[in-house]
């Protein structure tokens, strides 16, 4: 016999961690933006993810890297704005947090009293604790983030598959414990073998999120753009394509111009 879902009017972290408990999955996307975020939201999704994806996905850089804590500001601004159930987000960027506890605390605040978001998301395990230690004892909700961690792709050198051997997934086995343990409230796991990622989401009591991680996990995240095609060029496993926007807008701007071209648009019933 199924049990009914509870139906939340406005999305907690309190409310991520009951439903990991209730076996019911939680549905995360990317937003940068005031408009995606307004349709993203009354689509009934329960986190944004305010990503320093933006980095890639709305400023055309290679990595996440060169994304600003004022841009990661201006983005998470604009999506607060739009949104009036989901819980939101916002990515720490790189350099913000990493090796000065006092910094990520600093960062933290400006988030979370400049942007308006509800909880900030940090790359690292062990080696960040102190940070994520600091943030929380302001009451800033802090969201984990292991496995494939892009901040640290210079020092990986490959987006492929983290943890494939054993040393490695032990610690990040451990190192999703240690989150737990600092309270972190949920956790995303990147480009992780499935079996290995449904271990950790059964080993702890907080929220999984899985991108490229299996369906073991307590949810799922993707990028927006990817997931409704408007970026054309990236095609991992993971990703799942619900649109082919780039096709169908290409075409529509290629009409837009045969008209204007033509001097068919506008025409009589749509001028003053």
């Amino acid at each position: 016999m199924s049990v009914a879902k509870k139906q939340y009017k406005r999305i907690t972290t309190k409310s991520l961690v009951e439903m990991k408990a209730n076996g019911q999955k939680i549905a995360m996307l990317t937003a940068y933006d005031y408009t995606m975020a307004k349709i993203i939201d009354a689509s009934g999704i329960d986190v944004i993810l305010v990503g320093d994806s933006a980095s890639n996905v709305m400023a055309g850089h290679e990595t996440t890297l060169p994304i600003t804590l004022d841009q990661m500001i201006y983005h998470a601004s604009s999506v607060i704005r739009g949104i009036e159930r989901c819980l939101v987000v916002v990515d720490l960027p790189f350099g913000t947090y990493q090796g000065n506890s006092k910094n990520a605390l600093d960062s933290a605040i400006r988030i979370m009293k400049e942007s308006g978001g509800h909880a900030v998301k940090l790359e690292g395990g062990r080696e960040i604790s102190e940070s994520i230690s600091r943030i929380l004892t302001a009451g800033i909700p802090v969201m984990g983030h292991l496995g494939l961690t892009p901040q640290s792709i210079y020092k990986f050198g490959t987006y492929t598959v983290r943890a494939k051997e054993e040393e490695e997934a032990d610690k990040l086995l451990e190192d999703a414990k240690i989150l737990e343990e600092l309270g972190c409230f949920a956790l995303v796991l990147e480009k992780v073998p499935a079996k290995l990622a449904e271990k950790v989401a059964q080993s702890v009591s907080i929220p999984v999120i899985g991108i490229g991680a299996g369906s073991g996990v307590d949810g799922q995240v993707l990028v927006t753009h990817d997931m409704i095609g408007m970026t054309h060029e990236f095609h991992p496993r993971f990703l799942r394509r619900y649109l082919d926007l780039y096709e169908e807008m290409t075409n529509a701007f290629k009409q837009y111009i045969a008209d204007v071209k033509s001097k068919d648009f506008p025409n009589e019933k749509e001028q003053y």
